[in-house]
């Protein structure tokens, strides 16, 4: 996790190509059968370090797939606050996102449905309102069929 938060540094420090370097370098150490905190934190930020939609979907799927085999305990084990259902609604919201900027606005709703159905796990803290906020702006541009890039989506630069 310590090599991966470095990495993530580096995208949020405006190195975006070596932040993505670091974390694919990262990926091909451990590949899809590794720990899955491990899967799941380096995917879900990937993601935000491609512009294409398709490529951070591929990530972000990649994310979801590892949330879904890993477990409280795991999680708990790097830091005692964590819960597995909390990292959910953001998983499911990058999907939604992605989706709709491919114009696969059905497929979009879905998950914006699922990510709905489980923002009862975030804290009210400003990362809950964040997501909460997110989920109505993909909403809205769903119904518009608006594919362009949200000004507030994360990009994992600067």
């Amino acid at each position: 996790m310590a090599a991966i938060t470095r990495a993530i540094t580096l995208g949020r420090e405006g190195q975006p190509d070596a932040a993505r370097d670091a974390l694919l370098a990262l990926w091909n150490s451990f590949g899809p059968q590794g720990d899955p905190l491990h899967r799941c934190t380096l995917a879900h930020y990937l993601a935000d370090l491609h512009d294409d939609a398709a490529e951070a979907l591929t990530w972000d799927i990649r994310a979801l797939d590892a949330a879904d085999s890993l477990t409280n305990a795991r999680a708990q084990e790097y830091h005692s606050s964590l819960d597995v259902q909390g990292f959910y609604p953001s998983l499911h919201l990058n999907l939604a996102d992605n989706y709709r900027r491919l114009s696969s606005f059905t497929a979009a709703q879905r998950e914006l449905a699922a990510a709905r159905a489980t923002l009862h796990a975030l804290p009210d803290t400003a990362y809950g309102t964040t997501i909460r906020t997110a989920v109505d702006e993909i909403e809205a541009a769903i119904h518009a069929q608006d594919t362009r890039p949200r000004a507030s989506a994360p990009t994992g630069r600067g």
